[in-house]
């Protein structure tokens, strides 16, 4: 009896540690360095600055809001936007998938629709 009681216990802690490792959390902002560093606004110019929110995806070039967000069956994300690029007039619409890294489950891998890999970011301190 008590071996049942073990399984079922280890069945559910191994169900909610999967649950909670496929969702992405977006409640915090995410970024590189300089991505970071710029989570309240423009401080710092840096080529490589990537910052994720709960409602944009920003880069030196390009500010995207999010329009819709929707969890895939694989834990990714799917995050349709509104983009702005430097240089551009009007806005145009995108498509990007959030994933957790291959390589460290703690960062994000954004990438296009084409699946052009933007870079890894982490949640932001």
């Amino acid at each position: 009896m008590r071996a049942i009681h073990l399984a079922i216990a280890a069945a559910a802690l191994l169900a909610a540690g999967q649950a909670l490792a496929a969702g992405i959390d977006l409640s915090k902002p995410y970024g590189n360095k300089s991505g970071c560093i710029n989570k309240n606004g423009q401080q710092v110019y840096a080529e490589d600055m990537l910052l994720l929110t709960s409602e944009a995806f920003v880069t030196v070039a390009s500010a995207c809001t999010f329009t819709d967000k929707k969890e895939q069956a694989d834990g990714s994300l799917t995050v349709n936007a509104e983009c702005e690029a430097e240089g551009e007039d009007g806005k145009s619409p995108a498509t990007f998938t959030v994933k957790h890294s291959a390589r460290n489950a703690k960062k994000l891998v954004i990438a296009d629709e084409d699946g052009t890999v933007y870079g890894e970011v982490s949640r932001c301190r």
